[in-house]
């Protein structure tokens, strides 16, 4: 469970930098994001530093998201939320500008004028491929 001094996460789990702690258990570390996408925007991250979701194994990846589970349902009622985007950046060119995993509850309510996950990106591929794209996925397992 090495943790990486460099890592502004690895620093907040530690408490050597100060956080809006909302939850804390031996597996993941709870947050207030500093820079909120909406109120009550909160980032749930692995204890363990793990720069990328694909480099998780298993268990740590059905641990992390039970533990998103049980706290996304705690922000939801806390907030009185009408719905939530949950999701994570992978790798720099998503996104990801911390390399330690960490999956985001962001709160949405009526008339808040946010989007889906469908306005993240948008470059409308050709879709005449689907079934050989959807055969090279089921291929690589």
């Amino acid at each position: 469970e090495a943790m990486y001094m460099e890592c502004i996460f690895c620093k907040i789990i530690s408490g050597s930098i100060p956080s809006y702690k909302v939850y804390e258990d031996e597996l993941v570390f709870a947050f207030l994001d500093i820079y909120p996408c909406s109120e009550g925007h909160t980032v749930v991250l692995p204890k363990k530093h793990i720069e990328r979701f694909t480099d998780l194994d298993v268990k740590d990846a059905s641990d992390l998201f039970a533990s998103v589970h049980k706290i996304s349902k705690v922000v939801s009622k806390t907030f009185d939320l009408h719905g939530m985007n949950i999701g994570m950046n992978v790798g720099e060119v998503a996104g990801q500008s911390v390399p330690h995993v960490h999956v985001h509850i962001i709160p949405r309510k009526e008339g808040d004028n946010g989007g889906s996950m469908h306005s993240i990106v948008e470059t409308n591929p050709d879709t005449g491929n689907l079934a050989d794209l959807a055969k090279k996925v089921r291929e690589s397992f």
